[in-house]
């Protein structure tokens, strides 16, 4: 899903109300845009439709803690749209199916962590988490000095267990090392991508909240953009808990173990061009600007990350892209640019 820079005020409308654009009225090559699709199309993830088996497998963890506990969906084709000035210059696959987009679900997260920001819900990004959720998991000496800026950068070093599944399963992630204990640093010194310590930050949100973050994110982003009924998200069969007497599960940040957002390519369009005109939909700001260049803002200790949004500072994952692009991204190359 790629969008581009555009000065042109139009967003489509709820329901099949999306204008088209050729490519030649869109400043387009047609010949070469068919290339990249067809391109694109030729290198769809190796992954097998029937997602249970890749999940597992890539993650390498041991028994019982690869056990899934959240509901996994067998995939659709590749599917894949190209947006210019907001209209659909093409698109491929089955754009209106929705499926499981892994840790794209994280920006969705990040997202919500903007509306409570600019609701004053959060007023401090830099406030210890624990002054405003009381649930036993930032009270020890390793956890309470972390922040929600931690917490959404990757940075928190959070130790513990959350349903079921210690944090260092996602230590030493992306090398061979992965799923064994090392030693501990101070929170907000060092950067990690850990599917346990986003978890967190979704059960820290649904405190804030105090209502299921599908409800917060129906309410005042997908509904105001039009999205369809049809996308989900979930946590996991023992992320339920009550507050304020009600009981609500907390949502997961991915497809790992299970879980996280199903949305269709069309969907995540509407979102992507919402991120991209900085929150504003057809002159109302549903996001603020303000809570935008923060999530944006490059973490010391990774510049490739932002809040849960990835980043091309450094060119590393766009090495052609400008410096300026910022991606939704998730497993099974899952992305919205």
């Amino acid at each position: 899903f790629m969008l581009d820079q555009t000065d042109t005020p139009y967003v489509p409308q709820a329901g099949a109300g999306w204008d088209r654009a050729s490519p030649q009225d869109a400043g387009f090559d047609a010949n070469k845009l068919t290339e990249a699709v067809d391109y694109a199309r030729s290198v769809e993830t190796l992954w097998t439709r029937d997602l249970d088996r890749p999940v597992a497998d890539m993650m390498h963890e041991p028994a019982p803690y690869n056990e899934n506990i959240g509901p996994l969906k067998e995939r659709g084709e590749q599917s894949g749209i190209v947006l210019r000035g907001g209209r659909i210059v093409t698109e491929w696959g089955t754009t209106d199916r929705a499926d499981m987009t892994f840790s794209a679900t994280k920006s969705y997260l990040a997202i919500c962590f903007g509306l409570a920001y600019d609701r004053g819900l959060i007023p401090d990004v830099h406030a210890p988490v624990r002054e405003m959720v009381d649930n036993g998991c930032f009270e020890s000496p390793q956890n309470r000095d972390i922040t929600w800026h931690m917490l959404f950068q990757q940075t928190s070093e959070w130790s513990g267990e959350l349903w079921g599944k210690p944090d260092w399963l996602d230590h030493h992630r992306h090398s061979d090392l992965k799923g064994t204990k090392r030693e501990m640093k101070k929170s907000g010194t060092h950067w990690e991508y850990n599917d346990v310590r986003v978890n967190l930050a979704s059960l820290a949100l649904l405190h804030v909240w105090k209502r299921p973050l599908p409800d917060v994110l129906r309410e005042y982003v997908m509904d105001p953009i039009g999205a369809s009924d049809t996308w989900e998200w979930h946590g996991y069969e023992n992320s339920w808990v009550e507050i304020d007497g009600k009981k609500m599960q907390s949502v997961s940040g991915g497809g790992h173990w299970g879980g996280g957002l199903f949305i269709n390519t069309f969907d995540h369009a509407r979102v992507g061009l919402l991120m991209q005109r900085r929150g504003n939909w057809g002159g109302t700001q549903l996001l603020s600007e303000d809570f935008i260049a923060k999530a944006l803002d490059p973490c010391p200790h990774n510049p490739n990350y932002g809040y849960m949004f990835w980043l091309n500072g450094p060119r590393e994952r766009g090495p052609s892209a400008p410096t300026s692009s910022f991606f939704l991204a998730g497993a099974g190359f899952n992305v919205v640019w």
